[in-house]
């Protein structure tokens, strides 16, 4: 995670674009969202990890299609937390813009 001031110093560099603070949440609804994106990497980073199984084994298992179904389902509330948060506060957004979390500050911030 970067601390405040990594993030003043990284507002407008070339690597990560142009970064707006364009809202705040809940130290609640912080941990929310914290939770689903620990959750998604999780999932992702053990997709990795099958992907390099034999696919006659990987389409055989069970773990495979639990997987795909809870990466599914986690990747659908990710994008639902950040909709209805950014309906609720009213968040500028531009076209092909996304908005981050600063977990330690709980700051959203709009990378263009």
């Amino acid at each position: 995670m970067r601390n405040q001031e990594d993030w003043k110093a990284c507002r407008t560099c070339k690597k990560h674009g142009k970064k707006e603070l364009v809202g705040q949440v809940t130290p609640e609804e912080r941990d929310e969202i914290r939770f689903l994106y620990e959750r998604k990497n999780g999932l992702l980073e053990l997709s990795l990890t099958l992907n390099k199984l034999p696919e006659q084994e990987l389409e055989n298992s069970g773990l495979y299609h639990k997987l795909v179904h809870d990466i599914s389902d986690i990747s659908a509330r990710f994008q639902r937390w950040w909709d209805e948060k950014s309906q609720t506060y009213r968040w500028k957004n531009v076209d092909g813009g996304s908005w981050e979390i600063d977990f330690d500050s709980c700051n959203i911030f709009l990378r263009q």
